[in-house]
């Protein structure tokens, strides 16, 4: 099909899809409005423009409603927020008739609000408006900035982009003796399982890599056969053994230590098919099948995440734990 934007038929939820294999930062955008009162909203759309002179840009919906006022404003002010605010993005996403009594913000050079403990801030006056489509271009000259050491928060394909718990995870495992990476891995047909004696499984290994690795999960993948790319880490989770005790069937290597799995998908097969090879539709998982009661818990989650399109970071151990999203305005 021809998606080009001259086509009858270009397909703009894909066009939006495609975008967000881009990974953004989060920032709140702010101003001072006429009466004095501040205005803010949730954006990934920050780009730098300029070195010399100093600019950064934002881009707004003609369609928001604080498209008004910033189309307007003289000056505005860009946090960039940390890996721990995403309340204050959930906070300025919202419709909420009252955002900056629920955050912490200070006043700087032009007086627009900046967010308190953000990874960076950038003060601007307004440079110029760019009209573009159903958005405008507001560019920024950078009148004040500062940065701080922290982790920022990061945003792609509809969920949040944690970058320390990789490293944090990474580390985990490199430290546990009874660590286990998996993957939940998207095929053309379907989601990969394995089958075993015990029933399916989704593939894992007692670490990541190598691909010369038997025991890593890289290993698991070349001796199926598979190609496969990982994109974000889905869950990290403790096995309870309190809990796996209680499953007759429960592998020894369940029993305990740190699990983390990935979502990515499969983009080469290469040989023959691997008789324990099951590509299985997300439509039609065999849930009874599943021999382990956390991967079918985090399984189920992904197929209904799958379905929204909006993807979550699960972060507890194998009874219970917290998951958050983010919907940008």
């Amino acid at each position: 099909m021809d998606h080009s934007p001259q086509s009858d038929t270009f397909d703009a939820q894909g066009f939006r899809r495609a975008l967000g294999a881009f990974v953004t930062g989060v920032t709140v955008v702010t101003t001072i409005q006429a009466d004095g009162t501040p205005r803010g909203f949730t954006a990934n759309s920050f780009t730098s423009v300029s070195l010399d002179p100093p600019l950064v840009l934002v881009c707004i919906a003609k369609s928001a409603s604080s498209y008004g006022v910033f189309s307007q404003t003289s000056h505005f002010a860009v946090s960039v927020l940390a890996e721990d605010q995403k309340d204050v993005s959930g906070v300025f996403a919202s419709k909420s008739t009252d955002k900056f009594a629920q955050v912490a913000w200070q006043a700087r050079a032009t007086g627009a609000p900046i967010m308190h403990g953000a990874a960076a801030h950038f003060d601007c006056a307004t440079h110029e408006v760019v009209d573009a489509g159903d958005h405008i271009i507001l560019l920024g000259r950078v009148l004040d900035f500062a940065h701080t050491g922290v982790s920022p928060l990061g945003y792609c394909r509809g969920a949040y982009v944690n970058f320390s718990l990789s490293q944090d995870a990474i580390a985990a495992t490199a430290a546990s003796e009874h660590a286990h990476v998996g993957a939940i891995l998207e095929h053309t047909d379907g989601i990969v399982l394995l089958e075993t004696k015990d029933g399916l499984r989704l593939p894992r290994g007692a670490r990541l890599e190598s691909a010369d690795d038997p025991k890593s999960l890289r290993g698991v993948l070349a001796r199926l056969g598979l190609v496969a790319h990982l994109d974000f880490i889905f869950a990290v989770f403790e096995s309870n053994p309190r809990r796996d005790q209680d499953h007759d069937h429960a592998h020894d290597e369940d029993r305990d230590g740190v699990r983390i799995f990935y979502r990515g998908r499969v983009v080469a097969q290469r040989g023959m098919s691997a008789p324990e090879l099951h590509i299985v539709p997300l439509s039609q998982v065999p849930w009874d099948a599943l021999s382990d009661p956390a991967e079918r818990s985090m399984l189920e989650r992904y197929v209904k995440e799958r379905h929204e399109d909006a993807f979550g970071v699960y972060v507890g151990d194998s009874e219970a734990g917290t998951v958050q999203t983010l919907a940008l305005a």
